[in-house]
């Protein structure tokens, strides 16, 4: 009976322990893209973003900027549509497209032909994660 009652508290010990460890990772921003300045909700911030550009598409040190700062606009008019209240879904997604579509634009001009090939790429992958195979965009 003891011997249960042992085995019985190590593997509790065991749950709370990873319990409090998973909560801990969550915390400081692990699988969430949370943690500082995170995007919550699995989005990643504006630096992980242009840092992921960065090694997708070769941005220059001269783009970097142009890209982050590209994004951090778009970043901030998608948080105020956010905050918006009770707005249905499919709403703020119909006010999501114009903002997307002058992302789109400002990174033409500032994207070389083939970056900006690779860039509609990963944009139409991504819409396909998230919104379950979203519209294909025509180029602009």
């Amino acid at each position: 009976m003891k011997t249960f009652s042992l085995v019985a508290a190590l593997a509790l010990g065991g749950l709370v322990a990873c319990s409090i460890m998973a909560n801990a990772q969550e915390a400081k921003g692990g699988k969430r893209g949370g943690g500082k300045g995170g995007g919550g909700g699995g989005r990643p911030t504006v630096d992980q973003q242009v840092e992921q550009m960065t090694t997708a598409l070769s941005l220059t040190d001269a783009q970097k900027p142009k890209v982050k700062a590209v994004l951090e606009e778009t970043n901030k008019k998608m948080q105020e549509l956010m905050s918006g209240g009770d707005v249905p879904r499919d709403q703020i997604r119909e006010k999501m497209q114009p903002i997307r579509d002058e992302q789109t634009k400002k990174m033409k001009e500032i994207l070389t032909a083939d970056q900006f090939g690779k860039y509609q790429k990963m944009e139409e992958e991504r819409r396909s994660r998230f919104s379950g195979g979203g519209k294909k965009k025509t180029e602009q």
